[in-house]
């Protein structure tokens, strides 16, 4: 994370000292460098400046509204997966005609709402979506635009629990059956299939997949040239990796840019990204107090007040988010240490180090780059709040989410 630094002893997000914030706001909860984010979407855009796409933020992947209403100051759209994510980015004021609908579960209320709103584009994954689209559109005296979701049965080559464009995955339609689609409904009033979409998946880090997709999408685009079919827009979706670690290589985004801009010269397609994790992973900490510190005949355990219910992407997939102390420490622990939290799941564990400072009762520590998939997956296990979410602003802070209130859990 570029956004945080030691000045002395003391770690700082920006321009703010974390210790400083750990004295008002009680922990766990979720720091974010809103300067961060901007410079992320930033050089997104420039990366893909020849292209000139429309970038639509992955709801999914943090869906607090003070991030949503600041990517849309920059000009960003949004990508939604449910009433719920679609309705705050209406309340961000992101422009209707700048969001995508995605997901294979979309139900007749979800539908008819965002038709309603007149969105940028459904994205259907099968032709039954398609067919509940047809009949609330007919009920409506409409015409709606949308797009399908192919799935290219491509290996991204990344977790298989996050890998979405295989032909066992549950997303997308055949390359076979999606032709059949447009086929079927080139004469259709009350639908125009408009997009083509495509996601294999998140966290890649090669550009292989990536190329292997396009290419595929330009033989499939000939099949529909073949059959008199057009399509305005060719919704690419994300995927692009982030590094979580310093070992870990940055995804080459500029020359996976050229590669689309050179896919894109010969089909002129409005290009549609949508990015999530790249955009704010890496802008966020959670920042959290250690509890006890519990020592058996191999390691220590440190027990922290975030769990698995906070920050819960190491005990649902194995991911791994580095873990660094608020006040810089000389000493060393004697033996391996792990990282655990308060709940009674064998999973609620993160990391293991062989060679960490030597932390005691009451210091904190900070997961990194938990931007994305962070405050969005955690929930109240346990009877737990979910915990606040904190903007640096240059060297002061304000709460953009409230920690919730165990009252209102219990009533």
């Amino acid at each position: 994370m570029k956004a945080i630094k030691y000045r002395g002893n003391n770690l700082y997000l920006e321009n703010a000292p974390i210790e400083k914030i750990t004295k008002k706001v009680i922990t766990p909860f979720y720091l974010y460098s809103l300067k961060q984010i901007k410079d992320n979407f930033n050089y997104f855009r420039n990366s893909f400046k020849q292209t000139n796409p429309l970038i639509c933020f992955s709801v999914k992947s943090n869906p607090n509204l003070t991030i949503l209403k600041n990517l849309k100051k920059l000009g960003s759209g949004t990508d939604v997966v449910s009433i719920g994510e679609l309705q705050i980015a209406l309340k961000a004021g992101i422009d209707p005609k700048k969001i995508v609908f995605s997901g294979v579960g979309k139900t007749t209320e979800e539908l008819d709402y965002a038709i309603t709103k007149d969105i940028l584009l459904i994205n259907a994954e099968s032709e039954n979506e398609v067919n509940e689209i047809t009949k609330i559109a007919k009920r409506k005296k409409c015409r709606v635009k949308i797009g399908l979701r192919l799935n290219p049965n491509i290996d991204a080559k990344t977790m298989k629990k996050i890998s979405t464009g295989g032909k066992s995955d549950k997303f997308g339609i055949s390359l076979e059956h999606c032709l059949d689609i447009f086929k079927k409904n080139i004469n259709n009033n009350n639908i125009s299939i408009e997009a083509l979409s495509v996601h294999i998946g998140s966290q890649i880090k090669e550009i292989i997949p990536f190329q292997k997709t396009l290419n595929l999408i330009d033989k499939f685009i000939q099949k529909l040239k073949e059959n008199k079919i057009n399509i305005k827009y060719l919704d690419l979706g994300g995927g692009m990796a982030i590094p979580y670690s310093d070992t870990e290589k940055k995804f080459n985004l500029k020359k996976y840019a050229s590669m689309v801009y050179q896919f894109n010269k010969k089909h002129k397609f409005k290009i549609i990204f949508e990015p999530g994790r790249y955009l704010s992973a890496n802008s966020a900490l959670l920042v959290t107090k250690v509890i006890y510190i519990k020592s058996i005949h191999d390691r220590n355990f440190v027990i922290l007040d975030a769990a698995m219910n906070d920050l819960m992407r190491p005990a649902l997939y194995g991911a791994r988010h580095e873990i660094v102390p608020v006040q810089k420490i000389k000493n060393k622990f004697n033996k391996k240490i792990e990282f655990v939290g308060p709940i009674c799941e064998s999973t609620d564990k993160f990391l293991t180090y062989t060679n960490y400072p030597k932390l005691n009762q009451g210091d904190f520590v900070c997961f990194t780059n938990v931007g994305a998939y962070g405050r969005s997956l955690s929930s109240n296990y346990n009877i737990r709040p979910l915990p606040a979410e904190i903007a640096v602003y240059k060297n002061s802070y304000r709460v953009i989410r409230p920690r919730q209130k165990l009252q209102d859990l219990i009533k």
